[in-house]
């Protein structure tokens, strides 16, 4: 047995494990904590894409099987319209062994939209956290194999547990079937390392028909793709911890016309800018890790034509530098009436909150009147590298004037991750007293350890509320253990907590 020591791997190519832990050491992250904030990412990225629309895990019931008279095969009876459609339910594996049941079945697998992900060929045919084709090898090869059996088109394929270092080959050929043979919906997440092998330019041919997502990878040189490579027909669009530049992110958008959904997580952008976006409905993004206090930047956010933009999120005061139109939106400053400055189409707006950092605080009044409409609101308390900058009361909020979405609109909100700190209670006393139609104040609390939730949250109790009937519900965050949370993006579908 060899005793050689394998070096440990590139997280990025050129770039030794080791280096980039020094360098993360040193703008304020604790020694070793690379290896875990990536599996913290990974997690963030798994969990913000959608399931494939099969599972192997689903029962098959046999329940009905013993009254048919003489075991009549009913199923076979069926038009070939319906059979494509019951094997395109099933799992890539699974269809393809309907061709063994009788010489009728054959082609029908192959003429069925097929789903095909690579997480259903791990043992059990389940994801495992943590487990990937590094723990389970041969999955590309089952990859390539039903890629180039099946026809084509392809109704979902989701490709997310594959070491894709050990397979840049098949990765330009997968891309190359799949515009041949045309997809509906593509997961490509590239594991575990490196994060940034460059994707063929052939993605741009292969045009998924409704959603795209994209982890861990580095974008094609963007400005060298024909006016031909585009995505005519994508309506969603997810993109987590992919090395870009902000012109390729505007490329996308303009390549895009009929994107309803952009989705960004962990990509630190200069700059987003939604400029001319008519279909756009929902803007997400989140940083996620915070590298510490030496990496604080600040990302400018663009807001321009986006008639039907509903749900933004998450905006960070103090990270964001917001932009209405051509409108700079800052703190303190008298913003116009007119709608040049206002997105009246928004109904869910997201915000992260350092509450002890009194100068993004100021920024939060601005920012609220940027979306008047606004129905329900999202506020992630996240605790600052920073050290405190001062108590901001109920004065403070006060101060700012009204704001018409808190006054006329707000109908929920959703508080997560509350700490029980004075100038969060502020913010919670304000909400209460000025939001005239507000129906539920939900306040997820996070707990280190055992205190008196109801101690903190007197002085909403002792309120004057603006409705006396809205109601108040606490829950307990599932984060309580001291870990950082690892909130959702996908805010519409968001579950709350059990309540304590």
């Amino acid at each position: 047995m060899s005793n050689r020591r394998v070096s440990p791997p590139e997280p990025f190519i050129g770039v030794s494990m080791e280096r980039l832990e020094a360098s993360l050491e040193s703008d304020g992250l604790e020694p070793g904590s690379l290896g875990p904030g990536m599996d913290m990412v990974r997690t963030v990225v798994q969990c913000s894409l959608p399931m494939p629309p099969v599972s192997p895990a689903a029962p098959l019931s046999l329940a009905g099987a013993a009254w048919l008279p003489g075991g009549a095969d009913r199923i076979s009876a069926l038009p070939d319209r319906l059979l494509r459609d019951i094997i395109s339910r099933l799992p890539a594996a699974d269809g393809a062994r309907t061709a063994a049941l009788a010489s009728r079945w054959r082609p029908l697998w192959r003429s069925a939209p097929l789903v095909v992900a690579d997480a259903h060929f791990l043992p059990n045919g389940r994801w495992i956290p943590g487990v990937g084709e590094e723990d389970s090898p041969g999955v590309a090869d089952l990859v390539t194999c039903v890629l180039a059996a099946h026809p084509g088109p392809f109704r979902c394929v989701h490709l997310t547990r594959t070491a894709m270092d050990a397979h840049r080959g098949e990765i330009a050929r997968w891309l190359d079937v799949l515009a041949a043979k045309g997809v509906q919906e593509l997961a490509f997440i590239n594991r575990p390392w490196p994060l940034d092998i460059r994707l063929p330019a052939t993605l741009f041919r292969c045009a998924p028909r409704t959603r795209l997502f994209l982890s861990a990878w580095r974008l094609p040189d963007t400005a060298a793709v024909p006016r031909s490579g585009a995505f005519p027909s994508l309506q969603e669009l997810g993109l987590s911890v992919v090395a870009m530049e902000d012109r390729d992110l505007a490329f996308l958008l303009d390549r895009s016309p009929v994107l309803e959904i952009l989705t960004i997580i962990l990509l630190f952008l200069s700059q987003v800018l939604v400029v001319d976006a008519p279909r756009l409905e929902s803007l997400l993004q989140s940083w996620g890790l915070r590298l510490g206090s030496k990496s604080r930047r600040c990302c400018r956010v663009k807001v321009g034509h986006a008639p039907k933009l509903r749900v933004i999120g998450y905006l960070e005061p103090g990270e964001h530098d917001l932009e209405i139109g051509n409108t700079a939106i800052k703190a303190g400053t008298k913003l116009s009436t007119s709608t040049s400055t206002l997105v009246p189409s928004v109904k869910i707006l997201a915000l992260e909150l350092k509450f002890q950092v009194r100068s993004d605080l100021k920024k939060v009044p601005n920012f609220l009147r940027c979306f008047p409409n606004v129905e329900t609101l999202h506020i992630q308390s996240e605790k600052a590298c920073e050290e405190p900058t001062g108590k901001v009361g109920l004065k403070f909020w006060l101060e700012g004037g009204p704001i018409t979405c808190i006054r006329q609109q707000l109908k929920k909100l959703i508080f997560r991750e509350f700490r029980g700190s004075t100038n969060e209670v502020a913010f919670l006393k304000f909400i209460a007293e000025k939001a005239r139609v507000l129906e539920k104040m939900m306040v997820v609390v996070y707990l280190s350890s055992e205190v008196d939730v109801s101690a903190m949250l007197k002085p909403l109790t002792c309120a004057k509320w603006a409705n006396g009937a809205c109601k108040l519900q606490v829950y307990k965050s599932i984060y309580s253990d001291g870990s950082r949370p690892v909130y959702g993006v996908r805010l519409a579908s968001e579950v709350l907590p059990a309540d304590p």
